[in-house]
């Protein structure tokens, strides 16, 4: 009992310490963001962060993480890829604030090999997890046309993401029937 509270309080200051850091993160980016700026944010010592992770790679590894599998329980939830060309046309985001973060490890990434890393293990998760959605939704396909489509699908969600910083050039009206066809083209039959 006594090590089931003392784990319980150690998940909730582990996520106060990522909910701070989340913010720390937006305002000031991975790179800026010290530990000082964590704990002040946390309002606790750097002494006191350092007992929960070992550094600040750590903290955006569990954050990484989080995101990641929040964003396989959504793609659990639905399953179906035929919500791509709305969600796509309307820039829809399942998590305004996931999806800046993701912004930020990418640009770490560039610096950090060890943020790379985190990223590279990060998308094979995510990739794994939406190959075996399209395998349910279309046993036919062989692995080789699954891989394929499901890269296409994060060229065009990951390129949306970075779009959404930006005004939208064309009216969601117009875009919808043209991710419409991409989708049709990326889930034809291998037999047709």
């Amino acid at each position: 009992m006594h090590n089931e509270a003392r784990d319980a309080r150690h998940r909730l200051r582990q996520d106060e310490i990522i909910t701070a850091a989340r913010r720390c993160f937006r305002q000031y980016g991975f790179h800026a963001a010290s530990m000082a700026h964590l704990a002040s944010e946390a309002q606790l010592s750097v002494g006191q962060i350092y007992r929960y992770f070992s550094n600040k790679d750590a903290i955006i590894e569990e954050m990484i993480k989080r995101i990641i599998d929040r964003r396989i329980e959504q793609m659990i939830d639905t399953s179906s890829s035929h919500h791509l060309p709305q969600l796509l046309a309307w820039r829809h985001v399942l998590n305004e604030d996931d999806e800046a973060l993701m912004l930020e490890v990418a640009a770490e990434a560039t610096r950090n090999p060890r943020v790379a890393l985190m990223m590279q293990e990060a998308d094979t998760r995510i990739f794994d997890r939406a190959c075996e959605n399209v395998k349910q939704e279309y046993p036919g396909f062989s692995n080789e046309k699954i891989r394929s489509c499901v890269e296409v699908l994060a060229v065009l969600v990951e390129g949306t993401a970075y779009r959404r910083l930006t005004p939208q050039k064309a009216s969601a009206e117009t875009l919808y029937p043209l991710y419409q066809q991409i989708h049709q083209l990326l889930f034809h039959s291998e037999d047709s």
